[in-house]
């Protein structure tokens, strides 16, 4: 019988971010040069095939401070960590790296410099994201999180011109901009960082699969079920009227989804590894005639570098 031909088109860019790629890094350091185990607290970054990868290398990850043993080599994740946490890990006398992603870090540092001058902080993020946690965790005043226009209008503020925002890095300018848009609309003296501010990795890829579904009929974002990122280029897809499914490896993709499909776009979210794209392609070759090409886009050179690695005694 004939195989069906089908053409796939990468995204570009897709998979790691440089805030990924450092956070996994920094535990595949620790763990060669510390020993093991080394515990991570959450996920380092949201994929199960990383964190697998991980664990059996000798990591630990633990959802509560308080499930680590007192003294251990302890990493917090990329997606950052509230002051308490922080506070508890040096009573534990934990021997802590900071894996925190660097734009996570400014997030913080824009939040609680606007807290320092008196301002309410709205956070236009996910509710019980590990990021809007940490960010949360660091602002000592009043901080409201909002994730939609009607969470804006119910607003009430005790001084509305004293209000600031900060938003979570996995959301994209285009994400933002109509709650942005509210926030000025209500409170005009609002305070906020620049657009460009916004993690450049969720924007880039987001704006791949816009180009994507003008040449594609049906879309695959490869990335884990909890990682934000990842949903939203789903929903990016599927808001250009694209057949648009989040697979976690190639276990999960159903043939079914490509009948009267000839065209289709494969991307990945910030912390998925490139490997399971390739797993993917791998297995439709076994059913289909498969012609594969990369999108044109501008490859990414964003680096972050390590953190200084303890002697720790």
């Amino acid at each position: 019988m004939n195989r069906k031909r089908l053409r796939i088109i990468l995204a570009q860019p897709r998979g790691f971010c440089a805030g990924v790629k450092r956070a996994i890094n920094i535990v595949e350091t620790a763990i060669e040069r510390y020993g093991t185990p080394v515990w991570v607290l959450h996920e380092i970054v949201h994929n199960t095939h990383v964190i697998k990868s991980l664990s059996q290398a000798g990591a630990r990850f633990v959802e509560e401070i308080d499930d680590i043993p007192p003294g251990s080599i302890t990493i917090f994740s990329a997606h950052g960590v509230s002051n308490a946490t922080e506070e508890r890990a040096k009573e534990k006398g934990l021997k802590v790296i900071d894996a925190t992603c660097p734009l996570v870090k400014k997030v913080h540092h824009q939040a609680m410099r606007y807290n320092k001058m008196g301002h309410d902080i709205v956070i236009i993020g996910h509710h019980g994201h590990p990021e809007v946690e940490g960010t949360l965790g660091r602002v000592m005043g009043r901080v409201i999180v909002v994730s939609t226009v009607e969470d804006i209008r119910a607003l009430t503020l005790s001084d509305p011109k004293k209000v600031a925002y900060v938003t979570q890095t996995t959301l994209s300018t285009d994400d933002t901009r109509e709650l942005i848009s509210e926030l000025a609309r209500r409170f005009p003296e609002i305070k906020g960082p620049n657009l460009r501010d916004i993690c450049y990795a969720t924007q880039s890829r987001q704006d791949a699969v816009r180009k994507l579904a003008e040449e594609v009929q049906m879309l695959l974002v490869v990335g884990s079920q909890n990682s934000s990122n990842s949903n939203r280029l789903r929903e990016t897809g599927r808001a250009r009227g694209l057949e648009a499914y989040l697979v976690d490896n190639a276990q999960h993709v159903d043939l079914n989804w490509f009948n009267n499909k000839s065209v289709v776009g494969i991307t990945a979210g910030a912390s998925a590894p490139e490997i399971l794209v390739q797993d993917i392609i791998n297995m439709l070759k076994r059913h289909f005639v498969l012609d594969v090409r990369s999108q044109e886009g501008k490859e990414e050179t964003m680096r972050f570098k390590l953190p200084k690695f303890p002697d720790f005694e």
